[in-house]
């Protein structure tokens, strides 16, 4: 199963979206079956999510944080989850 973690952040991005675009590439390394997809919150991808604050992480089609970047050990055990589901 793929996992697809969506970063919604700024051009440029902010230090939070480029802390949020780490951690999600770490976890990508780690399982290979991860997908990491950018995008600027004011995309069209945003908007489908209605993103107002960034950094927005989206996993699955689910919102998982908004304005704030989830620890790496939050981010795995998240991943984990869709990875079983």
């Amino acid at each position: 199963m793929e996992v697809v973690v969506k970063i919604f952040g700024t051009t440029p991005p902010c230090q939070k979206c480029k802390l949020a675009e780490k951690i999600a590439d770490r976890m990508a390394k780690k399982f290979k079956s991860i997908k990491v997809e950018r995008f600027d919150a004011l995309s069209e991808e945003g908007d489908k999510y209605g993103v107002m604050v960034t950094p927005a992480i989206v996993v699955n089609d689910k919102i998982i944080a908004t304005g704030k970047v989830p620890s790496e050990e939050k981010m795995e055990e998240i991943i984990k989850k869709e990875l079983e589901g």
